[in-house]
């Protein structure tokens, strides 16, 4: 039924898309051929709405929240707020498939330099989500003073069989936040140091001719099977717009002539990139977080993007802060209605 309703939808928008991409600069969008999408996501800085929220979509653009846009996990520990969740789906420590999300631990009500873990969960069914996790970046040598560990992500690393987590810190003696790694099997323990990903500090200083540190957060990194890159994307924090720097292994080193790549006018973070399912075109989106809204575009080569029509897509009344879609299977979405329904809720 789910094929039958995407095949009847794209023969019906064929006319639409001829007019309105033969006179504009938008993308063309990519038709997702099976399964569907759940997007992982916060909704604001009040206590209540920096908690773990879901929303489904059986074409990559739009979204029904679950469970009326309530959250979806009674966080127990750490500082009870979370942000920037990140969700993927990969094999367990005993290899068995599971859901992890991987997420900021902190409550900005209580100042934005205030936090110094990192918090996650897993789940077999993403209905039940279990063995909850906070892990104090503080234990580690020379990270004793962290007052900063934001927007973690996860990559599975094949070679190492483990994965490799991401994320921003920043220290008392380095207010410059930067991109550290860590790897873990379990997403409870890392098994290694964290080690510097990417950064830029004592970067030449064009203004000055000396140098300068500018803070990198919000770390994306997706594989482009086409050219045997990786692609690390990120907020820039002078023009805040989002980034990317590449290379050829995992862990770096990354190229220093980053490349600006979204195509706003207003100031963004958190960018998020998702393949269309049975296609080559990704979906990149990112919060505008000046404007309450999200904004999308797309690529099928890594570097050049064209904007997805705003009319495309809805996220915008979800009210989603920096999130996460991770693709799921057809039967997995229809657990997830079954579970927790799934309704359109009105823009505020």
């Amino acid at each position: 039924m789910m094929a039958f309703k995407r095949f009847l939808m794209a023969i019906l928008m064929i006319p639409y898309y001829l007019f309105n991409y033969a006179f504009n600069d938008y993308a063309y969008p990519a038709v997702s051929t099976s399964g569907a999408y759940l997007f992982c996501y916060f909704i604001g800085n009040e206590v209540n709405e920096q908690q773990i929220h879901l929303a489904v979509s059986t074409d990559g653009y739009n979204f029904k929240a679950l469970n009326n846009n309530e959250p979806i996990i009674d966080q127990k520990l750490g500082t009870g707020c979370v942000r920037d969740p990140y969700i993927l789906k990969g094999p367990d420590e005993n290899g068995k498939d599971c859901y992890f999300i991987i997420a900021t631990d902190m409550n900005a009500l209580e100042g934005w330099t205030s936090n110094h873990a990192l918090i996650t969960w897993r789940s077999y069914d993403l209905v039940n989500w279990i063995d909850e996790t906070v892990i104090d970046i503080r234990q580690f040598d020379g990270f004793e003073h962290t007052n900063r560990a934001w927007a973690p992500q996860a990559i599975w690393d094949a070679e190492k069989g483990m994965y490799m987590v991401y994320w921003a810190t920043s220290t008392v003696e380095n207010d410059t936040a930067g991109h550290y790694y860590a790897y873990t099997k379990d997403f409870k323990t890392f098994e290694t140091e964290p080690k510097v990903l990417y950064g830029r500090w004592n970067e030449p200083d064009p203004e000055t001719g000396g140098t300068r540190n500018i803070q990198c957060i919000d770390g994306d990194i997706v594989y482009n099977e086409k050219d045997g890159y990786y692609y690390l994307y990120f907020k820039e924090d002078i023009t805040q717009k989002i980034a990317y720097v590449r290379s050829k292994n995992l862990t770096g080193p990354y190229n220093t002539d980053y490349k600006i790549c979204s195509l706003n006018w207003f100031g963004v973070e958190g960018s998020s990139m998702y393949r269309i399912t049975g296609t080559d075109a990704y979906m990149m989106i990112m919060d505008e977080y000046g404007e309450g809204t999200f904004f999308a575009q797309m690529t099928r080569d890594f570097e050049s993007f064209r904007q997805v029509q705003r009319s495309t897509y809805s996220l915008n009344h979800l009210r989603p802060r920096h999130g996460s879609v991770v693709a799921i299977s057809e039967d997995e979405y229809n657990v997830l209605v079954e579970a927790y329904g799934a309704q359109e809720i009105p823009k505020k």
